[in-house]
């Protein structure tokens, strides 16, 4: 087999395809024929010296390969293979593999690492293979050993260490109960052993590797971080790697207090003046990848203390204190006096080197974001920490000094009260405004993105008489400059607009401050969306996002114009099935324009009204159904979503366009792979019962047959599974008694999403669960008065006690509704149950947990939730009173 396998391994790498395929269906045949052979097979490959080295490394990834997946499902299926091989065909492998480490071959070795690794994934947490750690511990330890295979066998600790991190949390998310803790002496040996390697006594490289396996193992070493003796020696070790003569170890040991930042906050307090001198040295002076690192703890530990103040906010609102590991110490407001000062000069080391649009990872960008985060964490204290160096800077001859000082203002905006930055905000729009002619092309970018944070956080200090002067400075921009500026006078332009979001007074007074500039703005972007160079820095998606909010912010006044741009948005979606298509990249740009012109129909179509639409819709309709042709996910669900918005505004005239949008509808609600066109359809087909009612019956059989396919998916999105359900509701809704075919399996399905539970600390699965039962409440609901609008709530009878026993189950289980979107929902269904079928159901309404819901909603104060629990009660009390 050997020699077979040797010639099948370098035919993987052959430039003829036949070739190549043929040697690949002969790997996996060997895989499916005998699993545990192969793998004996690819380890003699990997271990013995001699060989080529191209086949060694491929035989050693072939290996790891065969224990490794992307898709959650299938790394557990390919651990659990492995797990079926016998204990001593295992062990034959096993020491095959870990035997490579010490190969004189370095690339042999580093493979045999990563080979190693996965298997010790696998049996470490299970406490299997304990020779692994043995065999690591005399690689790095023993005397005489060669400096590469203690690089190979740190390496191996350290990819070790990250694929258990990895992997236990895998099993932990699949079955809470099936992630061991690991065993107490395996994170003692491992953390010996690379402490050893990482002591100020050993050659770099091995240093490097060590500080790499010790970031990796401190997301499963909290035992021994308990320990103070043992956290002494960890955090010791790790700063005395900071000054390491290596750049690449001192970078290393910084990313690994970042990591202790992150979870070992509660556990910094000893030595944290330690660190603070140690980064403060680093920014000030080191070279730029271990200043970065330096940098990036500061920013952890504001995000730590975010969140942190963010649970102590929240408990306080019910009365708790924070646990005391759970505290916020305060460490970044209490060093901000001298780490302000290093911020603002990191924002002056911008580098000319590198193209704006590339937005590669430098200090100035670093200490920038590190800087928001900050101002975040201490509020108001930030401003007047930086407004000196802003007022200093933001006019200054140097252009370095012009941008980092509008970056510094821009960080700041975010964190402070309107009370301490808004006074500033007035007194730099004119300045902004200036700057923006700047003649260097950051300062100008970075204004044009401040502008654009200043009407997203704080457009109410923006002064009266300087809005047209704003309005009018970032549309002059739109044309004239480059991509990425002028992507910033729409993102500013996108979130002027948007402030006017909630504004109630336009309904009244017909206009708003935004209505005089609309023409203007509109035209304007409509050409940016032409220009050559649109396609960079998502210079055209800026354009129609911002095109999208001025119209959805329009007042009534504005209607004129929206309806001249109309036609406008519809010749250009006919105009793009014209548009060329050359390369991948063209078809892309063709279909992205495509899904975006959609989307602005699907705005327009909201604002209007029906008379004023309904000259247009067979040309909308028509190309909806071309754009719903291509085979883009994305195009599917623009195009379906702006399709909801015509059958909302045209109610019954809609049902023109089932027939041929039926087959795009079907192919949207199985699409399981792309959930989020699955989602839209389902929405899709809730809005046009709503809209053509009876006229739904002709579609219900194969719509109603896609929607129970996608509940008994198994690989769906969940999040797609709730409309699933509540699109029943609108389905009998629209069809009254026609709905009876479908009642049984459709309560069935009901029946068991109801029996869906989520443990108490799993917050994602309890947000989950709830949208689930308001489905199940919104289905019942519909499917209720469907039958009694259809005069057939007799066929609810049968049903009566499981919508009932379901309503109990909700009683007895209130505390995760944080909302109180249950309870409305479900005080509503007590209500439509009870009016339907009155006194058929008086012994299941008579019981307590009836009583316990209405009164909880009453308790609510909820003005929505009280008004339905009135209604709700007085029919629960008629049927109870009633001879």
């Amino acid at each position: 087999m050997s020699a077979d396998l040797t010639s099948t391994l370098l035919n993987c790498q052959n430039p003829d395809p036949a070739v190549r395929t043929a040697a690949e269906a002969a790997l996996a045949s060997a895989e499916q024929t005998n699993l545990a052979e192969f793998f004996v097979a690819l380890a003699n490959e990997l271990a013995t010296e001699g060989k080529d080295v191209t086949v060694r490394q491929l035989a050693g990834l072939h290996f790891k390969n065969l224990l490794v997946a992307k898709d959650d499902a299938l790394q557990l299926e390919k651990h659990n293979k492995w797990k079926a091989i016998p204990p001593e065909q295992r062990s034959v492998i096993k020491a095959t593999v870990i035997g490579a480490i010490r190969s004189p071959v370095p690339v042999a070795r580093h493979t045999a690492a990563q080979a190693s690794a996965e298997i010790a994934t696998i049996e470490l947490p299970y406490k299997e293979w304990p020779e692994f750690l043995n065999v690591m511990m005399e690689n790095v330890t023993g005397a005489g050993v060669d400096d590469g295979i203690k690089i190979s066998s740190l390496e191996c600790l350290g990819f070790t260490c990250e694929r258990m991190a990895f992997t236990l949390t895998l099993a932990a998310t699949a079955d809470a109960g099936a992630a061991p803790e690991i065993a107490p002496e395996v994170t003692d040996l491992m953390l010996t052993t690379i402490v050893d390697g990482i002591r100020s006594d050993r050659p770099d490289p091995i240093r490097l590797a060590a500080a790499k396996a010790l970031g990796n193992s401190l997301s499963f070493t909290r035992r021994n971080m308990e320990n103070e003796q043992e956290r002494d020696m960890i955090l010791k070790t790790i700063c005395d790697a900071t000054q390491s003569q290596d750049t690449r170890v001192r970078a290393a040991a910084y990313e690994c207090i970042v990591q202790i930042a992150y979870q070992y906050y509660d556990k910094l307090q000893s030595y944290m003046q330690t660190i603070f001198q140690l980064t403060f040295a680093t920014i000030r002076s080191d070279e730029e990848a271990v200043a970065l690192q330096a940098i990036e703890f500061w920013s952890t530990l504001a995000e730590e203390e975010i969140e942190l103040m963010d649970m102590a906010a929240e408990l306080a609102e019910a009365g708790q204190a924070p646990p005391p590991e759970s505290v916020c110490v305060g460490y970044v407001k209490a060093a901000l006096e001298h780490l302000t000062p290093l911020l603002t000069e990191t924002l002056t080391k911008q580098d000319e080197e590198v193209e704006i649009d590339d937005d590669q990872w430098n200090l100035s960008m670093s200490g920038a974001t590190c800087l928001t985060l900050v101002a975040n964490t201490v509020e108001d204290a930030i401003v007047p920490a930086i407004m000196p160096f802003v007022h200093q800077h933001i006019q200054s001859e140097n252009w370095r000094y012009r941008e980092a000082a509008t970056m510094a203002f821009s960080s700041i905006l975010e964190g402070p009260s309107d009370e301490a930055i808004g006074q500033f905000v007035n007194q730099s729009i004119p300045v902004l405004l200036g700057a923006l002619s700047d003649s260097n092309d950051l300062v100008k970018d970075t204004t044009a993105w401040t502008i654009g944070r200043i009407c997203d956080l704080h457009v109410r200090s923006i002064p009266e008489d300087t809005f047209p002067t704003l309005v009018n400075g970032l549309a002059g921009k739109l044309l004239s400059e480059t991509p990425r500026v002028s992507s910033q006078a729409c993102f500013g332009i996108h979130n002027l607009a948007a402030a006017f979001q909630n504004d109630n007074a336009a309904a009244t007074s017909g206009t708003n401050a935004l209505s005089p500039y609309m023409p203007h703005l509109l035209q304007t972007l409509l050409q940016v969306v032409d220009r050559e160079d649109a396609s960079e820095s998502n210079l055209r998606i800026g354009a129609f996002e911002a095109i999208s909010v001025l119209i959805q912010n329009a007042a009534p006044d504005v209607n004129a114009v929206l309806m001249q741009l109309l036609p406008a948005i519809i010749d250009r979606l006919a105009q793009s099935f014209n548009m060329p298509a050359l390369t991948n990249e063209d078809k892309e740009q063709k279909e992205g324009v495509q899904g975006l012109l959609c989307g602005l129909i699907q705005v327009i179509c909201i604002k209007v009204t029906k008379e004023e639409l309904l000259p247009y819709c067979d040309s909308i309709m028509t190309n909806f159904l071309q754009v719903l042709q291509t085979k883009n996910a994305t195009c599917h669900e623009e195009a379906l979503s702006a399709s909801s918005a015509v059958a909302n505004i045209l109610e019954g005239d809609f049902v023109k366009y089932m027939p041929a949008l039926q087959p795009f509808l079907m192919t949207g609600l199985r699409n399981f792979e792309a959930y989020q066109v699955c989602t839209v359809a389902v929405g899709l087909v809730g809005d046009i019962s709503r809209a053509i009612e009876g006229g739904m019956q002709p579609y219900c059989d194969e719509i109603m047959s896609a929607l129970i396919e996608a509940l008994q998916n198994s690989s769906l999105h969940r999040s797609v599974k709730p409309p699933v359900l509540s699109c029943f509701g609108d389905i009998a809704l629209a069809i009254g008694a026609g709905y009876e075919p479908y009642l049984q399996v459709s309560l069935m399905m009901l029946l068991q999403a109801a029996q869906t539970r989520a443990p108490e600390d799993d917050d994602d699965l309890i947000d989950y669960v709830n949208m689930l039962r308001e489905g199940i409440l919104e289905a019942y609901t519909g499917i209720i008065q469907g039958l009694k609008d259809g005069n057939r709530t007799d066929l609810l009878l049968p049903y009566v006690d499981a919508i009932m026993g379901f309503l109990e189950m909700l009683a007895s289980d209130r505390k995760n509704d944080y909302d109180n979107e249950v309870l409305g929902k479900a005080v509503g269904l007590v209500g439509d149950i009870a009016s339907s079928l009155g006194g058929q159901i008086k012994e299941q309404i008579r019981q307590p947990y009836v009583m316990e819901l209405l009164k909880e909603g009453h308790a609510t104060g909820d003005a929505t939730i009280v008004d339905t629990c009135t209604w709700a009660s007085t029919v629960v009390q008629h049927i109870l009173t009633a001879c």
